[in-house]
């Protein structure tokens, strides 16, 4: 699993979605974007992943898009309107690229492939500075439940994410 942390400046989301779906399938990748605004940390799109591609080894996948999958359990959202909110969309965005290649693929081809794109204006951190209002908005983190444990947010977040195989 690789990430690709940046800013992406995208016109035409259809487009743009094609475009990684088609570096995916020339390298043998999964290729995923997604806002870093609600991406906790690194462990939580691996956990994701790993989750993922659980369900479809057992066949319990919701989507029949690995990528999607993906974005459901990095969601922690078994309906696929509401996992995209995850997701890019047009204009300019903070952005997190898993390429994942189960096991199998090019993934630094792919990643050569990404940054080379007009869509990717900048590359810089994206992980490190999460505003903890977001993510606890966003995957439904109480107050209390935070006064309630001295974990620090990911770790909640990541409970999301392992909650969703539990809830199936």
């Amino acid at each position: 699993m690789e990430l690709l942390e940046g800013r992406l400046e995208i016109d035409d989301i259809d487009a743009f979605v094609a475009t990684l779906g088609e570096i995916g399938t020339r390298h043998g990748v999964t290729v995923q974007a997604f806002d870093s605004r609600y991406v906790a940390d690194r462990r939580h799109i691996a956990r994701a992943v790993e989750f993922a591609d659980r369900a479809i080894e057992r066949g319990e996948n919701v989507a029949r898009d690995r990528a999607v999958e993906i974005l459901l359990y990095a969601a922690g959202r078994r309906q696929i309107d509401r996992a995209l909110e995850m997701g890019v969309g047009e204009g300019e965005h903070r952005a997190v690229v898993l390429v994942d290649g189960a096991h199998d693929g090019n993934e630094s081809a792919a990643l050569e492939e990404l940054t080379a794109l007009d869509a990717v204006v900048g590359e810089d951190s994206t992980l490190e500075t999460q505003a903890p209002e977001t993510l606890c908005d966003f995957f439904d983190i109480t107050d209390a439940e935070r006064a309630a444990t001295d974990a620090p947010l990911s770790a909640l977040v990541h409970e999301r994410v392992a909650l969703l195989e539990v809830e199936k």
